[in-house]
């Protein structure tokens, strides 16, 4: 979807022409060339946003985030309003550019937005989400670039390009995958499908631990849902397991031995005072009479 350039004689022409040219039709073509390229814009000359809400981040979070970009470098970029020169404004990516100067990074990839361009970066944007080249990642990024920028919702999105609101939910999600998750996307290695299925998994070490199996064994998209689905019942049984007391387990296992004993299926229903009764199933005289002889020579 993109190209990374430095911003240099090319995107500084561009800038200039969007600003100076009053045809519509051409501004609409500048804006969705540049729209559809990031550029690598020296942190120091991004002042933030004055109207940004969000005040508090986690320090845990944007340390683990800082982390990920020394190894992976910036996977999303930046969205920044251009000022003038070399100025530009953050519009969003408040947390990875934090995030950024905590790892030390002097550069990061970003769009480039002008101040009254929303309506042709809107059209720009939902024009280059029908290209068929896109990889999903790229799909979910010019989607969450269109709620952000042009201040959509997953419903009004999906109005605007015709697409389920689930499926506009289902792409946003990957950009909350691990970064090396994001890369096997991008580079083709694992498909929406399998993708789609990852970022239903909230543990992060399970979430890693079935990626990478998934990649060791070639898995197809529906083998990692067989996989994922034979775990979910694993779990399911377990806490199952887990959940029943000791008098439980105790009287489950002299039901089974009863039922030995009478060669038919007892049930014992008691309630938590202790009261309660025996139940013995029969079918016939003859399981009848088997239950009566073994009742009878107990005593």
């Amino acid at each position: 979807m993109s190209k990374k350039k430095e911003l240099g004689k090319g995107l500084r022409a561009l800038l200039s022409n969007i600003e100076s040219t009053q045809n519509t039709t051409e501004k609409v073509e500048l804006v969705k060339e540049l729209s559809a390229n990031y550029a690598l814009i020296n942190l120091e000359s991004i002042e933030v946003n004055p109207y940004q809400p969000r005040t508090e981040f986690d320090q845990d979070e944007l340390m683990d985030l800082a982390k990920s970009i020394k190894i992976h470098g910036l996977i999303q970029p930046l969205t920044v309003r251009n000022l003038g020169g070399n100025k530009y404004q953050l519009i969003s990516g408040e947390r990875r550019i934090r995030a950024s100067k905590m790892a030390g990074i002097k550069e990061v990839p970003a769009y480039i937005r002008l101040a009254n361009d929303q309506e042709m970066l809107e059209l720009a944007l939902i024009e280059n989400i029908q290209r068929a080249d896109l990889n999903a990642l790229e799909v979910a990024i010019s989607y969450q670039r269109l709620m952000d920028e042009c201040e959509l919702t997953h419903e009004s999105l999906s109005e605007r390009i015709g697409k389920n609101r689930s499926t506009i939910t289902n792409y946003v999600r990957l950009l909350k995958l691990p970064p090396e998750i994001q890369n096997s996307i991008k580079g083709g290695e694992i498909s929406m499908g399998h993708a789609r299925s990852l970022a239903g998994i909230s543990d992060i070490m399970k979430q890693m631990d079935a990626y990478k199996q998934s990649i060791n064994g070639a898995w197809s998209v529906r083998q990692l849902e067989n996989y994922l689905r034979d775990q979910q019942s694993s779990k399911k049984v377990a806490n199952s397991v887990a959940a029943k007391s000791d008098d439980e387990i105790q009287l489950e296992k002299i039901t089974k031995d009863l039922s030995k004993v009478f060669g038919t299926k007892v049930m014992i229903k008691r309630d938590n005072q202790g009261k309660g009764q025996f139940v013995f199933k029969f079918s016939n005289d003859k399981e009848f009479n088997s239950i009566y002889d073994i009742l009878t020579d107990l005593d």
